[in-house]
């Protein structure tokens, strides 16, 4: 059986989240999205809930983890060619992302990396489809 799958991710300015993720390409599920949260669709089976921080919090007991001195996960999503990675990046930087560091080239894969406007840190990573 297949699952899906859904991460919940706090954000300080949800409207600001949502409109910096739509510039790189992600929609939203509008049925599953209100005031408190956002679903942004990744994929078919694979959701990210994007929630303030005041909502996130009725989830859990634990503090929230201050992103912007501390790494709490790294997520990481594929795009169809190495000038996608870098134009993806590019948008993220240019919409209030900052860079992760300078792109990296393995040869099979190409990655490079952004943090969010919440200091979510993302890859974006293409890999040679003749390497696999």
């Amino acid at each position: 059986m297949a699952h899906k799958f859904f991460v919940t991710l706090p954000v300080r300015d949800l409207p600001k989240s949502m409109a910096f993720f739509t510039v790189l390409g992600f929609e939203f599920d509008p049925k599953i999205t209100s005031d408190h949260s956002a679903c942004m669709i990744v994929s078919e089976g694979a959701f990210v809930m994007l929630a303030t921080e005041a909502f996130f919090g009725g989830f859990t007991k634990r503090e929230l983890c201050d992103t912007r001195t501390h790494e709490e996960v790294l997520f990481a999503f594929s795009a169809s060619s190495r000038s996608d990675v870098d134009a993806i990046v590019a948008k993220a930087v240019a919409h209030g992302g900052v860079s992760a560091g300078p792109p990296e080239d393995h040869g099979f894969m190409y990655d490079h990396g952004f943090y969010d406007l919440d200091g979510h840190g993302w890859n974006v990573v293409w890999t040679d489809p003749s390497a696999t």
